[in-house]
């Protein structure tokens, strides 16, 4: 079972967590992306303690709310930063230079894909679920049939400076019929919105795609072992993007599809998840 643990950095700076399995066993650090929290890796967290693993999964800065610095200043949540802070909780829950498995969702999954970029002696394996290399996100978004374009749409509105009122409007409507629609469980979503369905943290969850503006920053071809899933009932990731990862993968590299499962596949089909990432991080020991 998981454990609610809080993570100091530095001063305005602590991080709410769950983890679980023995602390000096090999680290796996699971980020979460939007619109979700760190809840959605619970059954992951459980799944990798029982094998063996270290599993911790942060609530990011901004969901944090002891990790919440001012969201009118955008920079504050800039990618950078958000790298920085994943380092850190790996330095903070004791393991200092080791290297790590890492597992990113979503926007999660582009802070990971980030990181193996810029620190790939660091990682043992990486796993990405529904958020695929920014290149071949870029290069799906300027394809003339425009299916990555419009379901990418959302992400312009998110920069409106009303975004937030406008998810959590009505009960969080727009943010509960999205999950209902990509198979997450109730209770999940429950847990989501405990979280992130106050404005607070809906500003600051909303100020990761102001502080990045409307573009992804292309990144280099990864030289670590990579795990991507995709579910292709997906409703923001279309096939071109999902496909095209491989072309900017330089290392082992497995890509699964899901039939049926859609955007937010830790909560729809966490079993299956859970098996494939067990599977790909004890092929690259520690």
């Amino acid at each position: 079972m998981s454990q609610f643990e809080k993570l100091t950095l530095g001063p305005g700076l602590t991080f709410d967590a769950l983890a679980a399995g023995e602390a000096g066993a090999p680290l796996v650090l699971l980020l979460h992306g939007f619109a979700e929290s760190l809840n959605c890796w619970r059954a992951q967290l459980a799944a990798l303690a029982a094998k063996g693993y270290r599993a911790v999964a942060p609530s990011q800065r901004g969901y944090s709310p002891g990790a919440r610095p001012d969201v009118g200043v955008s920079a504050n949540y800039h990618i950078d930063h958000l790298m920085d802070d994943a380092m850190a909780i790996a330095g903070a829950c004791g393991y200092g230079d080791q290297r790590f498995h890492l597992i990113g969702h979503d926007w999660g999954g582009s802070i990971a894909w980030a990181l193996a970029d810029r620190a790939p002696q660091r990682l043992a394996s990486l796993t990405i679920l529904s958020r695929p290399h920014p290149n071949a996100f870029n290069r799906a978004l300027q394809m003339p049939d425009g299916d990555q374009a419009q379901r990418s749409r959302h992400h312009k509105a998110f920069l409106e400076s009303d975004a937030a009122d406008v998810v959590l409007a009505d009960n969080a409507k727009w943010l509960r019929e999205r999950w209902a629609a990509n198979g997450v469980p109730d209770a999940a979503i429950e847990r989501h919105l405990a979280v992130l369905g106050n404005k607070p943290a809906m500003e600051a969850a909303l100020a990761w795609y102001r502080a990045r503006g409307a573009i992804r920053a292309p990144i280099g071809p990864i030289r670590v072992p990579t795990l991507f899933i995709w579910g292709d009932a997906d409703d923001t990731v279309g096939r071109a993007a999902a496909e095209g990862t491989e072309d900017f993968v330089a290392a082992p590299y497995r890509f699964e599809v899901l039939p049926g499962v859609g955007h937010f596949a830790a909560d729809q089909a966490p079993d299956r998840v859970s098996e494939l990432l067990l599977q790909h991080i004890a092929s690259y020991p520690i």
